[in-house]
């Protein structure tokens, strides 16, 4: 009996604008189990850039952890994203949200001069050299951009974050609901999830298509 592939799933934190998209880490989880794999959390000990009060967009007068808010995604079952050895996994997911471009990335306040926190780097340099497939979805695929130039990658279809990737060397392919782009020699697969309008329903069939391809490439 073949043995069931680990995923290591990186978060952003908990929260669409501050922290990790909820429903894309949810069901990046979900669909990494009804596939036959399993699945670990990661994320970063660093404070969060801000916080953001979701009820009505204002920021607010506090400060938080991005490993203790993402704990929440993951019901406690989480490691420091410096535990992370590409040996131990299968593949690396990067679910979205305003967090991968503010707490994991500055790509939220620099574009195409952002920078990515070393952590985050070291992750996917080690899993590429290892040979073994990334999944990014939402505004995740702009890190792959920073990181790993010449990245034919998918953040759906806007304007500005498209000239964004592009300036940092990425090849951008246009694409809608539930598509996934694949880059062969990278083994990247990028979904533009929440980049889009899109309803929860459609996150899922992204996550699940993208899940499905990385299981494949594992």
């Amino acid at each position: 009996m073949s043995h069931k592939k680990k995923i290591a799933v990186v978060l952003a934190g908990c929260g669409v604008y501050d922290g990790a998209e909820i429903h894309e880490a949810t069901l990046t989880l979900y669909h990494a189990q009804l596939l036959g794999a399993e699945y670990q959390c990661f994320a970063p000990d660093v404070e969060q850039h801000h916080v953001v009060n979701h009820l009505d967009g204002s920021e607010m007068p506090e400060k938080r952890n991005v490993l203790v808010e993402a704990a929440r995604i993951a019901r406690g079952k989480i490691l420091e994203l410096g535990q992370y050895r590409a040996a131990d996994y299968d593949a690396l997911v990067f679910p979205g949200g305003f967090g991968v471009a503010k707490n994991l990335s500055s790509v939220a306040f620099d574009g195409a001069q952002a920078t990515v926190l070393p952590a985050v780097e070291r992750a996917i340099r080690e899993t590429v050299e290892a040979g073994k497939p990334i999944g990014a979805l939402c505004i995740s695929p702009a890190i792959m951009a920073k990181v790993l130039p010449g990245a034919r990658l998918t953040i759906g279809d806007d304007a500005s974050t498209i000239e964004a990737v592009t300036a940092m060397g990425a090849e951008h392919v246009r694409t809608t609901h539930g598509e996934i782009v694949i880059d062969p020699r990278l083994k990247l697969v990028t979904t533009p999830c929440y980049m889009l309008e899109a309803d929860i329903a459609q996150i899922g069939l992204g996550a699940q298509n993208l899940l499905r391809a990385v299981l494949e490439m594992a």
